[in-house]
């Protein structure tokens, strides 16, 4: 079969020269028996570390690196494959949704903040996102006001930080929106913040 060692670059040293004896060797001591076993399995190994720098610091052993290096394969963040953004949106929403009612979509305002984002986290913070988005929201159609809140807000939506002449207007904006940032999308207690009825909020 296959084995896949995720996050390896957090292995603990010990357990690290573990795995390599098992590798070399090609067996293992079930916990509490006297016998090994032998295996015979693909190993796939993952990490979001940069090993070589780990290597050098200590934190991960060179014989193990080469071990496990035998085919590397190098998936650039998500960041910078943007164009992959909407095709996992969609498997993911199909992913999420509910069998018995229709597929959820994503509104053209949700998806530019999707693409607009850098996604640190990159694909399971995408995701979670849309996870929450599809348990969250209510309807087919999934807006901005779904996703989480570091999404549903852009620079532009920021507060001043220095006195700076704005029109009412947006200043009225920019507050709401701080607001519902502060309340997590909750828009009573938003207009309790603002001090305003939810009617005026709207």
């Amino acid at each position: 079969g296959t084995l896949f060692l995720h996050e390896i670059g957090d292995l603990l040293i010990d357990l690290q020269a573990k795995l390599l004896r098992a590798l070399q060797e090609r067996e293992i001591k079930p916990v509490g028996s006297n016998e090994r076993i032998g295996i015979r399995a693909r190993v796939i190994a993952a990490t979001n570390r940069d090993l070589d720098a780990a290597i050098r610091t200590g934190g991960f052993r060179q014989d193990l690196y080469f071990r496990l290096n035998v085919v590397q394969i190098k998936l650039p963040p998500l960041r910078e494959r943007k164009a992959d953004i909407p095709l996992l949106v969609n498997s993911f929403l199909e992913k999420f949704s509910d069998p018995a009612s229709p597929i959820r979509t994503v509104s053209e305002d949700a998806m530019n903040r999707i693409m607009a984002y850098d996604w640190p986290g990159n694909i399971r913070e995408l995701e979670n996102a849309i996870e929450r988005a599809v348990a969250l929201g209510s309807g087919p159609l999934l807006h901005v006001g779904d996703l989480p809140s570091n999404l549903q807000y852009t620079s532009a939506e920021k507060l001043p930080d220095v006195d700076e002449l704005v029109p009412l207007e947006a200043l009225e904006r920019r507050a709401i929106f701080r607001a519902l940032r502060e309340t997590s999308g909750d828009k009573l207690a938003a207009a309790r913040l603002l001090g305003i009825g939810k009617t005026t909020l709207y």
